[in-house]
């Protein structure tokens, strides 16, 4: 799999499906590696993969995350064979345990012990049957890690980590615990806003919906801020850790730490500065 150095992680339902796939050949035009896609309660994600796979030639297609929850281990493992070998093993599946909030508030399922959970799950998917054609190489898989115990799962049991919502620091303490083979995938968000006023407003307002789920809160707190920079939307010291804002150059400085740190892949999400989940081509154009 060609995963190179950075990525493209994008919400793509607010798109219709052709609209989504022009997005998708246009990020494979500008030379990013791979598109990261999310699950929460919109499109079917491998439905989604294939659509998007089918309408790119080079283009790795990524789940960022899919949810255990959702469907039952032999499933998953039957989508990811039959989309790797349908794409030429251009499909990256990256899986997580979500949030007790969204599982069991929207979902109306149990949620269980994290690690333990992720690693049942991806022990059913390793001994699940599955007859049809293969591509010539095993897919890869990597998993949502946030803390030293599932940055351990994903090193033993998986290609890699697919860190969200964190900064280079953390991105050094998961390289550390990886070792120096895994995979380490972890997600950027962008504003390209130079003025740092306006940058943290827009800032604040992405972060807003997460600041309430508490698998980002506990790393964000590991990570050494408090409960106070976790309120009200977040404080600078919050924003400036999480977001990468400012002109191109500076965005750049950010994507280079993480990959100093030790991240063999940086997917970024670029976060309009007008305030609207519009996808801002201006900021890929800027860090292709």
């Amino acid at each position: 799999m060609d995963l190179a150095r950075t990525g493209v992680w994008y919400f793509t339902d607010g798109m219709a499906a052709m609209e989504a796939a022009e997005a998708a050949q246009r990020i494979e035009a500008l030379g990013y590696s791979a598109l990261w896609i999310p699950e929460t309660v919109g499109r079917h994600p491998f439905a989604h993969a294939a659509w998007l796979l089918a309408n790119t030639a080079k283009l790795v297609v990524a789940t960022g995350i899919a949810s255990i929850y959702h469907r039952e281990p032999g499933i998953t493992l039957a989508a990811q064979q039959t989309l790797a070998e349908q794409s030429g093993n251009r499909f990256l599946l990256g899986l997580g345990v979500s949030h007790k909030p969204m599982v069991e508030g929207v979902r109306g399922l149990a949620y269980g012990k994290p690690v333990a959970t992720m690693r049942a799950y991806l022990e059913q998917m390793d001994s699940a049957p599955y007859m049809g054609p293969k591509a010539a190489d095993a897919p890869p898989r990597v998993i949502a890690a946030l803390g030293p115990k599932m940055l351990e799962l994903a090193r033993d049991a998986c290609q890699g980590a697919h860190p969200y919502f964190t900064s280079p620091e953390h991105t050094a303490m998961a390289r550390k615990t990886l070792g120096p083979q895994p995979w380490l995938c972890v997600e950027q968000k962008v504003v390209l806003e130079e003025d740092a006023d306006k940058a943290r407003k827009v800032a604040r307002e992405t972060a807003r919906m997460y600041l309430g789920l508490p698998n980002y809160r506990n790393n964000w707190l590991r990570m050494g801020l408090t409960e106070e920079d976790l309120a009200d939307g977040g404080s600078d010291a919050f924003i400036d850790a999480t977001f990468a804002w400012g002109d191109a150059d500076a965005i750049k400085a950010r994507i280079q730490a993480h990959q100093e740190a030790g991240a063999s892949h940086v997917c970024i999400q670029p976060v309009n500065p007008d305030g609207s989940r519009a996808l801002h081509w201006e900021t890929l154009e800027a860090l292709a």
